[in-house]
């Protein structure tokens, strides 16, 4: 049986998490300028197994509008290009035997609007996490025994602030995140 500021604690650190999740998918979505998180969902074929491109190679973005690959072992060029290709993020890798260069092409209106609704796609997907771990721990705080009433509501008043300030943060990234995309 937990406590109730165990309970706080798990619903706090549950939040964060879904925080953290919302900003690490949302920063792997493209935007105008070229960053290296752009890359962070390719999986290269390599030694047998699917790898982040990050563990086969250097990844870095030199200018604004190009990313490059700079692999560890050059037997993986094939690979890491043909992985890049095959992530479907509108890329194409040019390899000139050491580095793979990806230019970043202009985004269009219509390609912005899309990126747009799919941030707010996996915003949502993090405040319906956020919220999931707000009503778990509101049915823990009616489990637990010995307790009065007003403790219990001040740990139900408490998980709900984090849920409001973990929302409230979901926010700031998507609009920044939307801010970045639409940027021309």
């Amino acid at each position: 049986m937990s406590t109730l500021p165990e309970v706080a604690k798990a619903a706090k650190q549950q939040m964060h998490r879904s925080v953290e999740g919302t900003q690490r998918e949302l920063a792997s979505i493209r935007s105008s300028r070229a960053t290296t998180n752009l890359l962070d969902t390719v999986r290269v074929d390599a030694y047998g197994q699917q790898m982040p491109i990050n563990q086969v190679g250097t990844v870095a973005a030199p200018e604004p509008r190009l990313l490059t690959v700079q692999p560890w072992d050059k037997s993986l060029m094939g690979a890491i290009e043909k992985a890049i290709l095959t992530a479907d993020l509108g890329l194409n890798p040019s390899n000139d035997g050491t580095i793979i260069r990806i230019p970043l092409p202009p985004l269009t209106e219509e390609r912005r609007k899309e990126l747009v609704k799919i941030v707010h796609k996996l915003a949502e997907e993090g405040r319906i996490a956020v919220r999931h771990a707000r009503e778990e721990a509101r049915s823990e705080i009616k489990k637990v025994e010995h307790v009065s009433d007003d403790d219990k509501h001040r740990v139900e008043a408490e998980v709900q602030k984090l849920h409001d300030d973990a929302m409230k943060q979901i926010e700031e990234i998507v609009e920044g995140k939307e801010a970045e995309i639409m940027e021309v």
